[in-house]
């Protein structure tokens, strides 16, 4: 069963698998409880827009992914600023430009191209010593960065007005926030692809809120989560012959469904409408009384 191990591509796979698991998780917990969710879809397809681009014209795709993601969530956070539009505005406002582009870059090219497609659904299996390295070095900055800054992104969380009042540079941090995010979702890309980037950076941290109210717990739960399910759908992939992209973000969702189904917060709402109820009840008896 671990016949595996002998393979130096399946070992690239579960690291890279792994590291994107951990890194997506912990960065999605600042995603989900700033309620920037959509931004992860936004910034994906600006990062395939610049994927397309680079096979268009023959430049580095990598490159030009990059340089599109931090580009596009830059002027994500000046337009909703300048434009006094909410986030999420401004993020579906780039989510359609820049998928347009990407859809007018392949329509130009003049034969098909399936490492277009790879970047799309993602290859993990493809990894090479080179992304593998990438994905090291990114995780471990961003990881780092998380870490160093954590109280104040806990302090701007629970209330960024407060925060702001108290000298911490709200402005700053949530751009160092965006550009972290991006970089992540690049560096994902050749994993799990474009459009599974975006659960496994949302559907482990979801996963995690579910069970608890501390944003540490919450960050710990979310990375154990997405590394459980990055192996499990490594193994399901490699076992059944499935794509392993795919198999990993089924993963994370049957395991946000458990997390919901046994959620102590569910269980808790029950509780508070059970007894709102029965205090309706009690006002509807007396009234008629």
């Amino acid at each position: 069963m671990l016949e595996w191990v002998h393979y130096g591509f399946m070992v690239r796979a579960l690291i890279s698998s792994l590291l994107v698991g951990v890194v997506c998780s912990v960065v999605g917990v600042f995603v989900v409880t700033r309620g920037l969710s959509f931004i992860g879809a936004g910034i994906a397809h600006a990062a395939f827009a610049g994927v397309t681009l680079g096979f268009l014209i023959g430049f580095s795709p990598l490159a030009l992914a990059v340089v599109f993601s931090l580009v596009t969530v830059w002027l994500i956070q000046l337009v909703g600023k300048k434009g006094q539009l909410r986030l999420d505005v401004s993020i579906g406002i780039f989510f359609s430009l820049t998928m347009a582009l990407a859809i007018l870059f392949i329509g130009l090219m003049r034969s098909y191209n399936a490492e277009v497609y790879g970047y799309l659904f993602g290859n993990l299996l493809g990894v090479t010593r080179q992304d593998l390295i990438l994905i090291l070095i990114v995780s471990a900055v961003v990881l780092t960065l998380l870490t160093l800054f954590f109280k104040e992104y806990e302090f701007i969380i629970f209330d960024a007005e407060v925060a702001e009042a108290a000298g911490i540079p709200t402005g700053v941090l949530s751009l160092l926030l965006l550009t972290m995010i991006a970089v992540t979702v690049v560096v994902s890309l050749k994993a799990v692809g474009v459009i599974l980037v975006f659960a496994l950076i949302v559907t482990p941290a979801a996963s995690a809120y579910q069970l608890t109210h501390s944003l540490r717990k919450m960050v710990g739960l979310s990375a154990l989560f997405g590394t459980t399910a990055s192996l499990i759908g490594l193994f399901l992939s490699y076992r059944f012959d499935l794509p392993s992209g795919a198999t990993i973000v089924l993963t994370i969702s049957v395991i946000f469904g458990l997390c919901t189904a046994f959620s102590p917060k569910r269980k808790q709402c029950e509780w508070t409408r059970l007894e709102s109820t029965e205090k309706e009840q009690k006002k509807m008896s007396n009234v008629e009384s």
